[in-house]
């Protein structure tokens, strides 16, 4: 079995990896998730699948947005805090001052049908973009280390919950974030 497959290539600078992640940032406004994975593995080959689910699954455990997690820890692993600096600042200030300015102009004009119908549409595509991002990482819980099958109960469990039953995410994060948890870590200790 050959070892765990390497990223071909790095940001070259600091000033590099601020464009790669403001590129990322306007292209995925609303859902920067599933554009971060096509262009940190698939286009500019930074990360493979199996690191992108790696460093992902470390920012969901940290405290703060998945995607802000992912960006200080890759940055931060090139170029230090620099680096980290430098990936937060893509991600967040021209994002930032777009939402501002659309802020004031759907206050000005939420009461417009087509202002109402087109932010619904935007949170279908949203949720849209997150569900294809989890079906081109689905290949990596093959190597997981709890197996197919608890991932399967546990993605079903959720589903249930937050779908079905309409429970909040954070009760259902909170009662199954450490089943999830334990049972890794149980995994991992045999």
């Amino acid at each position: 079995m050959d070892g765990p497959e390497k990223a071909a290539a790095a940001p070259a600078s600091p000033l590099e990896l601020l464009l790669a992640f403001n590129r990322l940032a306007l292209q995925g406004f609303g859902g920067v998730l599933p554009v971060a994975q096509r262009e940190l593995v698939e286009r500019r080959r930074w990360l493979t699948r199996q690191e992108f689910v790696q460093l992902l699954s470390l920012g969901q455990v940290l405290p703060g947005p998945n995607i802000v997690n992912m960006a200080l820890i890759f940055g931060d692993r090139h170029f230090g805090w620099r680096g980290g600096a430098a990936a937060l600042a893509g991600l967040l200030v021209a994002p930032l001052l777009i939402v501002l300015t659309l802020t004031l102009i759907a206050r000005e004009a939420s009461h417009l049908p087509q202002v109402a119908g087109a932010l619904r549409g935007m949170g279908m595509v949203a949720a849209a973009l997150v569900l294809s991002t989890g079906i081109k990482v689905a290949g990596t819980l093959r190597r997981n280390a709890m197996g197919l099958g608890a991932c399967g109960v546990l993605l079903a469990a959720t589903t249930l919950a937050v779908g079905v039953a309409r429970w909040p995410l954070v009760a259902v994060l909170a009662a199954l974030g450490p089943l999830a948890w334990s049972m890794a870590w149980w995994k991992l200790g045999r």
